[in-house]
This record gives structure tokens, sequence and C-alpha cells, in this order.
């Protein structure tokens, strides 16, 4: 079967599901292959549950009529996604980056929404799965599409974006993370760059952050939307390796190019910013976001937002309102302490800006609790050894480390193997009064501790 016959099909039941447990009815089933599963084994449940038709892979399955056999589930989906794209003729906005993907991705999506009816990517399902099923929720009553990409290895992006076939493109910065993937921070950067790389073959557009070096650094050739500082002036022209041919090319400046900037206004504990927009009004804004490093975040928004007329007022009301979830820098304020909770991912160049971020707030008493950085390859040691450099040059008057990495580094400290070490510390030495920052890899599952402050 062509993707285009698949396509026909698809129109006629638009519901795609990959689990068998969740079948809506008349819904397509996806037999993909996990670590642990085999999709192909869960066929004739999906197509009990209520699915119309199953797509799989194992040969045998093919008696039964609605059960379509392709050769490779995965590839197959990804197709009738680029496909289903392709057929909706509406820009598509991809953004990947190091760090801030996700708040960023949900700040232009609360921006565009004022406007527009916006689909974007749910979550944190930016990956191979992620990216075409919800490119596969697209109808025709979208008017913009907002897409997450991530990757921890080589080619991921370049990948994705062939799927996703962007129009714009969005790289919020780049660092050190999945360096067991990457190899090194050159890898890291060559990777982000691969949507760079689809958008000067396509013609794209991206928005950038003209005061980043590694980023400036590789985006020869591109149509630019920059923002960044107040009354910065370009790129500081910091320098890459990297292999790409951009003999002959040269930078095509948006109008609005230049005429953005914005500056932090005050960090106690949100972040309080102020904008301008060429030689236009200049606002302030309160946000619900945690750390300096945010300004970054909406600045983008902003400049998309600009980009696409959004009504000034809109932005700022849309920018306003965010209130980030799931243990993405939210402040909690408990009985007995005030947290700010950064649990849900870690590397080295976010942990270094939040740990500045922290002590440069003008709170009290101050503690953090900190897990591992998973991923980091051979550097693990030297890097957190890095982490531990710099909370020695702070004044915190609690610290506490989470993880087998942490432990070797900074002995000096009290450390704990696992979350559960640190949650039975807690119930017997407990923290009262105290402004608390906590922040780890995903897997620390450091948000245990709440519970205990």
């Amino acid at each position: 079967m062509t993707i285009s016959e698949l396509y026909s099909i698809y129109l006629q039941h638009p519901v795609i599901t990959t689990d068998s447990r969740n079948c809506p009815p008349d819904s397509l089933f996806f037999a993909l292959n996990g670590m642990t599963f085999d999709g192909n084994d869960f066929v004739d449940s999906a197509l009990q549950a209520g699915c119309a038709y199953a797509i799989a892979d194992r040969t045998s399955l093919a008696a039964d009529r609605r059960v379509i056999v392709v050769d490779n589930v995965l590839e197959t989906l990804q197709q009738l996604a680029r496909f289903h794209r392709k057929n909706l003729d509406i820009p598509v906005i991809g953004i990947t980056g190091t760090n801030g993907k996700t708040t960023t991705k949900e700040l232009i999506a609360a921006v565009l929404s004022m406007k527009y009816n916006v689909l974007y990517t749910p979550g944190n399902l930016n990956n191979h799965i992620g990216v075409p099923l919800t490119l596969l929720r697209l109808t025709e009553k979208h008017e913009i599409a907002v897409i997450e990409m991530g990757a921890s290895h080589p080619g991921e992006i370049a990948v994705l974006a062939a799927i996703a076939c962007p129009d714009y493109g969005l790289i919020t910065n780049v660092g050190y993370a999945h360096l067991e993937g990457f190899g090194s921070l050159e890898g890291v950067i060559k990777t982000k760059g691969e949507l760079y790389d689809y958008l000067r073959m396509t013609n794209g557009t991206i928005f950038i952050h003209r005061d980043n070096e590694y980023l400036t650094s590789i985006s020869r050739g591109l149509q630019k939307i920059m923002y960044g500082a107040a009354n910065s002036a370009g790129n500081n022209g910091g320098q890459v390796s990297d292999n790409r041919d951009y003999k002959n090319q040269t930078d095509v400046i948006s109008p609005l190019s230049g005429g953005l900037g914005g500056a932090v206004r005050n960090l106690n504990p949100y972040l309080s910013f102020s904008w301008q927009y060429s030689s236009n009004e200049v606002y302030e804004l309160d946000t619900r976001l945690v750390g300096g490093y945010n300004l970054w975040n909406v600045l983008a928004a902003i400049a998309i937002g600009i980009h696409f007329d959004v009504p000034f007022r809109k932005i700022n009301e849309a920018i306003a309102g965010y209130q980030p979830t799931n243990n993405r820098s939210q402040l909690q304020k408990t009985k007995f302490n005030e947290l700010i909770i950064d649990a849900y991912n870690a590397n080295p160049s976010s942990m270094h800006v939040a740990l500045e971020n922290f002590a440069a707030m003008p709170s009290g008493t101050k503690a953090v609790i900190l897990g591992d950085m998973r991923e980091l390859g051979v550097k693990s040691l030297e890097l957190h050894a890095a982490i531990i450099r710099q909370i020695d040059a702070y004044d915190f008057k609690k610290v506490l480390l989470c993880g087998e990495q942490f432990s070797a580094v900074g002995q000096q400290y009290c450390c704990f193997p696992s979350v559960e070490k640190l949650c039975a510390y807690l119930e017997t030495h407990p923290l009262r009064g105290y402004h608390i920052f906590i922040k780890g890899s995903r897997s620390m599952r450091l948000e245990k501790t709440v519970k205990l402050l």
C-alpha cells in the first residue's frame, strides 16, 4: 500500500493510537515496537477494542483485512505524518535547543493563540514518535503549528525536520547535554544546527538570539529575525568547530531584526522584565517564570508574536498569564519553606545558570538539593565537579547532593546515593524556614522530596 492510499484511509479515520489500552472507536492503531515489547502482539486487542485498522509489520497478520502490513511501522508513521503536513498549507515553527525548549514552545503557543488556532507539541513529545503523532493531530481548522524537536544523538534533528518540514526555526541555545550520544559540545551544536541546515536548503527563516555566539556562528545564509539584550549590537563573533560549507552564503536580515530587545528588571523570585520593539513604547511585564535565563525564552515568543502580527497588548497578556507546570522552575510555598522546583531535567548548562540565578535572588536562608546530571559520558565527573566548585563560591546554608556522581566529587557536603536515602534523611533532619532550590535529572525523581519540605 502506498502512503497516498494509506492517507486516504487516515482521512476517514484521523485518530491515531499506539496504545492498545487506549483505542477510540474507528481509530488507527500503529503497532510500534519498544525496548521491551512488540506492538504486533497487540494488534488483535486494538481491533477488538474498536480500532478500524491496524498498521503492522508482521506478515502473518495480513489474513485480517483490517490489518495493513507494511515494511516498517515507525517509518510508515513518519511518512504519513510528513505527507499530511505537506497537504496542509499552514506555517510550521520547529523548536530545538539544549535548554528551554518546552517552556519556549508553550510561551510561543500562548502568544500565537491570542490570534490563531494553534497546534503545538503536548508536553515533551518531541522525539521520532512524538513529532509525527503531533503532526497527525493537525486539521484544516489549525492556522499554525509549533513543533518541538529533541535529540540525544547526531542526525536526529535532521530526521525530525524532514518529517515536520518547518517554515521557521528556533534554537533556544546549545550547551553540555546528552554527551554520551553527542560526544562533545561541538557535536551538540552540529546536531541542533541540523534545523538550520534544513531551513537553509528550503529558504526558511530562523528566529535567533543575536547575542548567542554559538548560534550566530552557524547561521550564515539564513533569513534571520533577531532578538537580544536591550541595546546589544549584533552577534559577538564567537567561533565553533563546524565543517559545513557556508562559502558565498549571505545573511538576509528581517526588518524586525535588531529592533527587539529586553532586559531583566527584577528577580524576586519571578522574572520581571522590560522589552521594546524599535522606537515603540517600552513595556514592563511581571511573569510567573523563575530565572533570569527565561528572558531569552520570552523574547523569542515576543519576536514570533510580532512577526505573525499578534497585537502587542495580546503578546503581553499571554506572557504575563503563562504559568509553568511539570516541575519546571515552579515556585511552591509550603507550611515550612519556599521551594523552587526544577526537577524535570538537568544538564551542566541549565544547572549552572539556575544556581547562578538562585544565588542572586534577594531571599533569606538558602538551601539547595541537587541530583545527578545524566548522560554526560566520560566528562561526567569533571562536569559535576565544576558544579561543586560553583556551589563552593556561594553562601548556601545547606547543600544536599543526591546520586553517585555528585557523591564522588562533593564529599564536603551531605551526600546520598539515592532519593530514598535523601528522603529518609529529611524525615529525621527536617528543613524549616529555608528558600530551597531543587534540581536534577528526571530519573533522579527529586520531586519525591517536596512532601517532606
